[in-house]
């Protein structure tokens, strides 16, 4: 079995820790420099991790936008942009959704077992459907992914995602953009469901990076003893 993906969790919050709001539409809680800055962390990933709602909810592309970056990662022999994953309890993802485009990236969608030959039949030759078990976890992804090669994989969300990778102590790299104004409504999401969470009062992150850009603060935490050897780096 292949060794566990380095493993860097993202998110952009509120000041009151609110990944979204329930107006419907996406939330924009970043600007265009931290938007470039999460462009140069896809392009140095391997492989990018969304849940199955984020898929639904905000079609995502989860590509390297920057032709630059582009060009290097085929020049290193990379594809262009990492492979795209998402993990999923049912069939029912749109083949049409922007996960699924095609592209030199493979597309993986690890699913419940009784839901695996509705979706590989739903979604055909668009992506590569994984048994991940009767109830998939993340642990049984992240494994595989290290099977197929995958050595850094950047997670994006959402909360559930979030959640069971913190639980689960997956998680190697902790990136918390926040953003300058509140959402105040608690039918939104934060970034993590309650749980056992291992951050807690009695243990604390440790934080090794703080950086304004414009009007919004990027905090690094290093989850993990593997930052030292993996999250050193500059974006």
């Amino acid at each position: 079995m292949g060794e566990r993906p380095y493993t860097v969790l993202s998110c952009a919050i509120s000041l009151d820790g609110y990944l979204d709001d329930v107006s419907g539409t996406r939330l924009v809680l970043s600007n265009q420099a931290d938007l470039d800055r999460v462009d140069a962390v896809r392009a140095a990933s391997d492989a990018i991790l969304v849940g199955a709602g984020t898929v639904r909810a905000d079609n995502p592309r989860l590509a390297v936008r920057g032709e630059h970056r582009r060009a290097q990662r085929l020049a290193e022999g990379r594809t262009s942009t990492p492979h795209r994953v998402t993990v999923t309890r049912r069939s029912d993802l749109d083949p049409g959704a922007a996960f699924f485009a095609p592209g030199d990236a493979e597309r993986i969608v690890y699913c419940a077992s009784a839901a695996v030959a509705g979706a590989r039949e739903r979604l055909g030759a668009a992506a590569t459907v994984v048994d991940a078990g009767v109830t998939p976890r993340m642990a049984r992804v992240c494994a595989d992914l290290g099977d197929r090669g995958v050595g850094r994989l950047l997670v994006e969300g959402g909360q559930d995602v979030h959640t069971q990778f913190l639980c689960g102590d997956l998680a190697d790299e902790l990136q918390v953009v926040v953003a300058p104004f509140f959402v105040g409504d608690s039918r939104a999401h934060r970034v993590v469901k309650d749980g056992p969470l291992p951050w807690n009062r009695a243990r604390r992150a440790d934080l090794v990076d703080v950086r304004q850009m414009g009007d919004v603060a990027l905090l690094r935490y290093a989850l993990s003893p593997r930052f030292a050897d993996h999250g050193g780096r500059e974006w």
